[in-house]
């Protein structure tokens, strides 16, 4: 076993976790930090590999419309209001009236935001009613890793690769270490008071996402078994995506208004929109979907997922046509607001004849860059080649539920990103996924040093009996005994394990829910649990990743099962046949806190920090 002492672990390697370890370093250059990633810091996780079309970093700053001193209200109140009024607006407050400063750190690291006239250029994004996008390019969040990767060398921040944390160690309430594995298959033990999860969302829960490798969920579970709790794991962005190259298809890929076709050429989508609505309604809301959310019940452009996932589950495939206009599309027909977004948007002006000629000229017209991506990464729209698109997990809107300072209710452990819950509710302006990274990875890295200052005063030593325990592995898991010979009957592979839960996930737990199917889900997940998982020909990191996703996949659909309403991402419905996701009820305007009782896991309903007059 290797052994590492520090003041604060930070575990993870994307934006949240950089910027804890660089905050606690900045505010104490003799703190002890050591980063934990899984494999090369920069290349893996999430923000080190995340593009879109144009990718957001959400900020309120001097000049954001509508300008003034309270300008970060509106910002807050978006983050509160849009987000369905289950989150903490204690915590909106934070990430609005401390955007200004992420934006402008990052600006002094060298990230090459646009910038018109010496300001940041700033485009309204989904769920947004002024303009606060900053932005690169497509590539923003590898610009944010980018810089972030250079300042923690700068600061010698020392780094342990390839390696994966597995379990904390928890005595009385507070954090005493961690326990992880490398590459090699060795165990790693860290002496430590204090820990920052940055360790990102769980999108390997489903089959189809756009995570990178590796996003398995390790800091839900971790927190899980340490005592801590979980919030809204119901709300998970799930939207159409490249199953080749995993691009989100939005933003100007659906302004360009393509067709949806399945692999039959059939144009499908009239039949799952209501009856007697026309297809020039509904180019309109492809249209918009290009500035919705990936998928909430609050937009029209939620029946486009539908549709999607229900071909799907017929067995069809799916696509994007950029080669051919839609059934009846005439551009001037669009909504006025719609040709006015439009408008805005143009990088290489063309005529009205070539505007209305097909869907790859108007994108050609407004945003180039997107297709030549396309192209440099297997898709060449000009050739007619088809973007095929499945339904896609996209974003974790909670986490582990944090409060202001970035800590959980165990002492010493903290979490920021995406691997944090409570400071977004069900949907979230794009942009904020990476300014969260920003705001919350400072204050938690900051809290984590303040932490273990006072706590190496008095902190708890590890036991020889612990020691000794550890040596044999048998604290890795406090509650589910996953890796424990002691389990008898039926047995798995991890590997068949991990496939099992991402059809099942995939199935009941992605755009269309139902108790019924949610209920399957739950039973079968129950069953898995009580099987012993055999490691296989998988390393060390590769199984304990399958067994964190299992109880990741059971905090989701236990959250799922308390919420039969529909909210932000959240779709449910009555029956599978039924083609209207049942509406929502103010009676849900609370969140539910997942946590383990005894050996059970738990849902219980809590009311979020409301606002009060002395945010006004």
């Amino acid at each position: 076993m290797k052994r590492f002492k520090c003041d604060v672990l930070v575990v993870g390697g994307g934006g949240a976790a950089l910027r804890a370890a660089i905050a606690a370093r900045e505010l104490d250059p003799e703190c002890r930090v050591i980063l934990v990633t899984k494999g090369k810091l920069g290349t893996t996780g999430t923000t080190a590999n995340s593009c879109s079309d144009r990718m957001a970093f959400h900020a309120t700053l001097p000049h954001t419309e509508p300008v003034g001193e309270d300008a970060w209200k509106y910002h807050a109140d978006d983050i509160y209001r849009l987000g369905g009024k289950v989150s903490d607006y204690d915590l909106a407050v934070i990430l609005a009236k401390r955007s200004c400063e992420a934006f402008e750190y990052l600006d002094s690291l060298g990230v090459p935001f646009v910038k018109k006239d010496g300001k940041a250029h700033q485009f309204v994004t989904d769920g947004s009613k002024y303009a606060r996008a900053c932005y690169t390019g497509p590539k923003t969040a590898i610009h944010i890793e980018q810089a972030l990767v250079r300042r923690a060398r700068e600061l010698n921040i020392e780094v342990v690769e390839n390696s994966m944390v597995v379990s904390l160690l928890v005595e009385d309430g507070e954090v005493v270490g961690a326990i992880g594995v490398d590459e090699a298959d060795e165990v790693l033990f860290f002496d430590t008071p204090a820990v920052v999860l940055g360790t990102g969302g769980g999108g390997e829960v489903f089959e189809y996402n756009v995570y990178p490798p590796g996003a398995t969920g390790d800091g839900y579970a971790m927190a899980l078994r340490a005592g801590a709790s979980l919030v809204n794991m119901e709300f998970i962005q799930i939207g159409l995506s490249s199953v080749k190259t995993k691009l989100a298809c939005s933003g100007s890929l659906m302004r360009a208004v393509p067709r949806f076709v399945n692999d039959l050429g059939e144009e499908f989508l009239i039949k799952y929109f209501p009856e007697g609505t026309s297809w020039m309604e509904i180019h309109n809301v492809v249209f918009e979907k290009g500035a919705s959310w990936p998928v909430s019940c609050e937009h029209a452009s939620s029946q486009i997922d539908i549709a999607v996932f229900k071909e799907i589950m017929k067995g069809r495939r799916v696509y994007l046509d950029f080669s051919a206009n839609p059934q009846g599309f005439q551009f001037g027909q669009l909504k006025a607001e719609n040709r006015h977004r439009y408008a805005q948007e143009v990088n290489n002006p063309i005529s009205d004849d070539q505007r209305e000629s097909s869907p790859l000229a108007r994108l050609k017209e407004i945003n180039p860059a997107s297709i030549q991506w396309l192209k440099d990464n297997g898709i060449d729209l000009e050739k007619g080649e088809m973007i095929e698109i499945v339904p896609a997990g996209q974003h974790f809107q909670g986490g582990v539920k944090i409060r202001e300072k970035g800590n959980t209710e165990v002492r010493g452990l903290f979490a920021a990103g995406e691997c944090a819950g409570g400071q977004h509710g069900a949907n979230r302006p794009g942009g904020n996924a990476l300014l969260d990274c920003q705001v919350f990875g400072k204050i938690a890295g900051e809290e984590a040093v303040r932490y273990a200052k006072s706590a190496l005063m008095s902190k708890k030593a590890i036991t020889e009996e612990m020691w000794s325990g550890l040596q044999k592995e048998e604290l890795i898991f406090k509650h589910d005994g996953a890796n424990s010979a002691a389990k008898v009957g039926k047995s798995i592979y991890a590997s068949e394990l991990k496939g099992e839960i991402q059809r099942l996930m995939t199935r009941y737990v992605s755009v269309v829910r139902t108790y019924e199917g949610l209920s399957k889900a739950w039973q079968r997940l129950t069953e898995l649990e009580q099987y012993q998982v055999k490691r296989g020909d998988l390393s060390l990191i590769e199984y304990y990743e399958c067994l964190n996703l299992l109880l990741v996949a059971k905090a989701m659909v236990l959250a799922c099962m308390q919420r039969r309403e529909s909210r932000g991402p959240h779709l449910f419905f009555q029956s599978e046949d039924d083609l209207r996701p049942l509406p929502g009820s103010p009676d849900y305007e609370k969140y539910f806190v997942i946590r383990y009782k005894g050996d059970e896991l738990v849902a219980e309903a809590h009311e979020p920090v409301r606002p009060n007059d002395s945010w006004r």
